[in-house]
């Protein structure tokens, strides 16, 4: 990893601190559907360039997103990973460890202009961009496929996620959705 100046490109404006309070997570429960509204913050912090093979040239950003319930103040949700762009092939990936024993590693474009707008996938089945998850939640709670469409502006992030789920008998669509403003 070099100490360069680095060209983020699309993953520029990323870097800093967002913080959001209006957060909507529709989640299954085995009594149906439950609805949760919630803060949350997301710290972007810069890696910087990562070489793979001598040959996949990469500029890569951190981020850490802890997630609060509004009705309790309770963390329900803590989660890690890199966000990922290759300077040749405009590839965006997204890597994704949650501690409840599922990683996920996503891809997809962005397409830039005034804003920039992300979109990624993974499937179960995808050799590449893919879900690893624990034998408890490949049996209770298996996460088949995740996607995300996040668009980010000079001071506005703003996103909507589904992570598709098997779980309690049932298929079912796990949907998040939030806007952030920078902070720092």
């Amino acid at each position: 990893m070099s100490q360069k100046e680095v060209n983020y490109g699309p993953l520029a404006n990323f870097l800093g601190v967002w913080e959001g309070e209006s957060g909507v997570d529709r989640a299954p429960k085995p009594q149906g559907d439950k609805t949760t509204e919630f803060y949350e913050k997301i710290t972007f912090s810069p890696v910087g360039d990562v070489d793979n093979a001598e040959e996949q040239d990469l500029v890569v950003v951190h981020y850490h997103q802890v997630v609060t319930r509004k009705s309790d103040g309770k963390v329900y949700h803590n989660q890690t990973g890199y966000w990922m762009w290759d300077k040749g092939s405009d590839e965006v990936m997204f890597s994704i460890a949650i501690p409840r024993g599922v990683c996920v590693l996503a891809n997809g474009s962005c397409e830039q202009g005034g804003d920039v707008n992300f979109k990624v996938k993974a499937q179960i089945d995808d050799p590449a961009y893919s879900i690893l998850q624990s034998k408890f939640m490949q049996e209770r709670a298996k996460t088949e496929a995740f996607e995300i469409d996040l668009n980010l502006s000079a001071d506005t992030l703003s996103y909507s996620q589904t992570t598709f789920l098997d779980i309690y008998g049932r298929k079912f669509e796990h949907t998040d959705t939030s806007s952030l403003k920078k902070k720092a």
